[in-house]
């Protein structure tokens, strides 16, 4: 059972860029010396700090728009720490570079790297670099087929829609063989039986889906797993909310106010993006946005979040593993970005050293 955190490398409003970095260095030294398995960057484009008294709540602002340079600064600080990318936006960048890049690093760290690839579903990250979100779903196939074979194959060719390639020799290949253990992301329910019938571990998260629907989302995965003819019964790894404080209630008050901007300024997000080129009406985002902008602290309590003390937060965890069949829980320490950063590192600090061990002697 694999226990991490997810680094979203928060940019403070009225800080700088130089104490946004200096406290994503100081979050992934605190999973190491905590005893954690590993920590999971996203991939943030053009996330820039805003008043947080702005009506969509200021946003996520982040520095970590290049994860792959920062997954490098911490694996050549920590000694055992595993890092990954949850997830690569693979259409934002070219195959060849991500392919040599990923193994880069994974040469450095001596096998250290997972590797999560996704297509994102922030749409300005994609206006940004010029890419349409139309051609998301295939330019992410393509580019995932073009990795896979650059780092399988001594000499690959490759032709496709966006690109083409000829006799291309990849170097260096991964220190892993024969390349770092890939996770998929699935955001929508029409995603969770390609990526079993693909038969790909899965990264899935509590954010755009409560319980019952991940639950039903993970039958799907499962079942085309199955039917595929793959080994075993899928493999899961959940991001999730985690926040840890002496109390039930100190735990509440604190992420109370982050937290549900973050999920009114989500409901927003699914509202507006709705008829973007490339949004599926099996996406249902419209649907999404309004159920996210009726819901309340207690429905997130109860269906998307771990918050309390350390002794709730183990149970609720200990339940929620058992219920979806998990290989790896990821905790999101800091949703919506503002929970000051003395709370979100003492928060850490009761994840690693009291919630953790406990879960680790029930799996084992």
């Amino acid at each position: 059972m694999h226990f991490g955190l997810v680094m979203e490398c928060d940019y403070r409003y009225g800080t700088t860029e130089e104490s946004a970095f200096e406290e994503a260095f100081s979050m992934s030294d605190a999973a190491e010396s905590g005893g954690l398995d590993g920590v999971w960057l996203a991939e943030r484009h053009f996330a820039a700090p805003r008043n947080p008294l702005d009506p969509a709540g200021g946003g996520i602002p982040s520095i970590v728009s290049a994860p792959l340079i920062i997954s490098t600064a911490i694996v050549a600080r920590t000694e055992r720490l595993r890092v990954g990318v949850a997830v690569n936006v693979l259409p934002l960048s070219h195959p060849v570079r991500m392919a040599e890049e990923v193994a880069t690093v994974d040469q450095i760290s001596r096998g250290r790297i997972d590797f999560g690839v996704g297509r994102s579903g922030f749409v300005r990250a994609y206006e940004g670099y010029g890419i349409s979100y139309e051609e998301s779903r295939d330019r992410f196939q393509e580019c995932l087929e073009i990795i896979l074979a650059a780092w399988s194959n001594e000499r690959f060719s490759y032709e496709g829609k966006y690109y083409t390639l000829n006799d291309v020799f990849v170097i260096p290949k991964p220190y892993q063989k024969p390349f770092p253990p890939l996770r998929v992301a699935a955001t929508t329910m029409e995603t969770f039986p390609r990526i079993g019938a693909a038969g790909y571990p899965i990264f899935v998260g509590l954010r755009g889906m409560d319980r019952p629907d991940l639950t039903r989302a993970l039958g799907e995965y499962r079942a085309a797993w199955r039917d595929a003819g793959h080994q075993g019964d899928g493999d899961v790894f959940l991001r999730i909310p985690v926040y840890v404080a002496d109390s039930e209630e100190q735990a509440h008050i604190d992420a109370e106010e982050s937290t549900m901007r973050s999920y009114r300024r989500m409901a927003q997000n699914f509202a507006n993006s709705a008829t973007v080129a490339g949004a599926t009406p099996s996406e249902e985002r419209v649907a999404r946005g309004q159920r996210l902008s009726e819901v309340t602290y207690d429905d997130l309590l109860r269906d998307r979040l771990a918050y309390g003390s350390p002794e709730s937060v183990t149970a609720l965890l200990q339940e929620i593993m058992e219920e979806l069949g998990l290989s790896g829980l990821v905790a999101e320490t800091n949703v919506g970005g503002l929970i000051p950063r003395e709370k979100v590192m003492d928060s850490i600090g009761l994840f690693a050293s009291q919630v953790v061990p406990s879960l680790r002697s029930t799996a084992d």
